[in-house]
């Protein structure tokens, strides 16, 4: 099996341009693809892990990944996904995003002479002059075909800024510079960039009279519909600082049923001879498989130490011995329960700790709590529902 149809049975490709000579590219070595990541935070979240994934998956392969961090249309802010306008980021803000992508990508992919090259968009977008963009490249686009795509009809009713309405003319420039400068010949972007993506195929087609290619991959959704890695906190960063390798293996520990078996086929780098045992089990065996995989990805990001001792947690969390508990240093007046809520950080407020006890959220050890004044000692385990649980010491 090539690498090609490995993708294609990790359910992992939603749209090609080209198949025929997609597959022979990537299944020759021969492909030199891109993806784009803007720099809107200080950190990737697992909704670029699957990205960050597959650029591995390829360059294993022997195909060649560039990186692209969008400096310059970080500027602008993809419409893609959104229903409202991105905030516009300062210059200062973009290059310290910048800098700490490029330090975690280097976990996932190996930079190096003959291996992946990182680029900025910044170096070529920022020199643009706007007359000679507008003759150049505006040229080879007509509104009505851009204003079919999906990424823009779904902002037409609340307003799509003329900002914005310039993002699928830089992306597909985009492409075309890196097909100029490096030889780049594919690009690949969830399936919510097709239009983009397409916009910068017909642009290399246009300009040079060559072909390039564009291949989307499936976006990831939890059965109820949401975009990997949302909570109701937010995103899940692969900072350990914004999101603990606890916290990181126990939102994979909690996937859906339906969902676990997919995520394991995209996400995991298990042979696809023991998923597809493993697809075989009885339904019995399924918190295993999510053990299995929430092992394995907090293993991906933070390493096999990091990830054992998340997985001991999770299961002193659930029986097992509280030392192996996350633990948090609390300093309060006075040792109830409430105000420890806060101060670990269980709770944003005293109002939501409050309503969350008198709600039935809150265990103390063993015990259900139901007395808001109710002393907590140190080295308590308080729990938060079903995923939150933290070992307390007093200060």
């Amino acid at each position: 099996m090539g690498i090609y149809e490995e993708l294609r049975e990790r359910g992992l490709i939603a749209q090609v341009t080209d198949e025929k000579e997609i597959r022979e590219l990537i299944n020759g070595g021969g492909a030199r693809f891109y993806i784009g990541f803007d720099p809107t935070a200080d950190s990737l979240h697992v909704g670029h892990f699957m990205a960050l994934c597959l650029m591995k998956r390829l360059q294993l392969a022997g195909n060649k990944p560039v990186v692209l961090i969008g400096g310059g249309t970080g500027y602008v802010g993809d419409p893609s996904g959104r229903t409202d306008l991105r905030s516009v980021l300062t210059p200062e803000i973009i290059e310290h995003n910048c800098a700490c992508f490029k330090k975690q990508m280097e976990r996932f992919i190996q930079f190096g002479e003959g291996k992946a090259i990182m680029v900025n968009n910044a170096e070529w977008l920022l020199k643009l002059n706007y007359i000679e963009l507008l003759r150049e490249v505006g040229a080879c686009f007509t509104v009505n075909n851009m204003l079919r795509a999906e990424c823009y009809k779904q902002r037409m009713e609340k307003g799509l800024s003329f900002l914005e309405f310039n993002y699928m003319i830089m992306q597909s420039y985009d492409f075309y510079h890196l097909h100029q400068a490096y030889g780049c010949n594919m690009q690949f972007g969830g399936d919510d960039q097709w239009s983009n993506m397409l916009g910068g195929t017909e642009l290399i087609r246009k300009k040079t009279g060559k072909d390039a290619y564009a291949m989307t991959i499936t976006l990831l959704l939890n059965s109820e519909g949401k975009k990997m890695g949302k909570t109701a906190k937010g995103a899940v960063w692969l900072d350990e600082n914004k999101t603990s390798p606890y916290d990181f293996y126990q939102y994979w520990r909690n996937v859906d049923d339906a969902d676990v078996m997919k995520c394991i086929k995209m996400l995991t780098f298990i042979p696809m001879e023991e998923i597809r045992e493993m697809d075989k089990w009885d339904a019995s065996r399924i918190n295993e498989k999510k053990e299995i995989l929430a092992f394995e990805l907090t293993k991906l990001v933070h390493g096999e130490e990091k990830a054992q001792n998340a997985m001991a947690q999770a299961k002193a969390a659930f029986g097992g011995s509280a030392e192996n508990l996350p633990q948090k240093d609390v300093k309060v007046e006075t040792a109830t329960i409430i105000p420890v809520l806060v101060a670990a950080g269980i709770c944003a407020s005293n109002g939501e700790a409050r309503r969350l006890i008198q709600q039935g959220g809150v265990t103390l050890n063993e015990s259900k709590v139901t007395d808001i004044n109710a002393p907590v000692k140190n080295g308590d385990v308080v729990h938060k529902g079903k995923k939150v649980h933290v070992k307390i010491n007093l200060l």
